[in-house]
């Protein structure tokens, strides 16, 4: 899978939003707010394939946390990803 073109991560007054880049595809009534975590894997996701697996090696590469619960929690966020119509199979 791949994160959709065209959506670029922005740190606004120390907050993470995806947006999109072009104002006809700003949708301001969902705009998708992300904690420091997805910022970080939406960094190192762009412009790349990836799989589940990726997210779990990152989050564990990073963080202090077992791989079932890194697996937990990107399990969330691409559900997530998926619900906001920012993900490519």
């Amino acid at each position: 899978m791949r994160l959709l073109d065209g959506f670029v991560l922005r740190s606004i007054a120390g907050e993470y939003i995806v947006t999109g880049e072009g104002l006809s595809r700003v949708d301001f009534s969902k705009v998708i707010s992300l904690n420091a975590s997805a910022a970080y894997l939406w960094q190192q996701l762009e412009g790349k394939d990836f799989t589940e697996d990726t997210l779990v090696d990152l989050l564990t590469a990073r963080y202090d946390v077992e791989p079932e619960k890194a697996r937990s929690d990107g399990q969330k966020l691409l559900a997530s990803w998926r619900e906001a119509g920012l993900l490519e199979d």
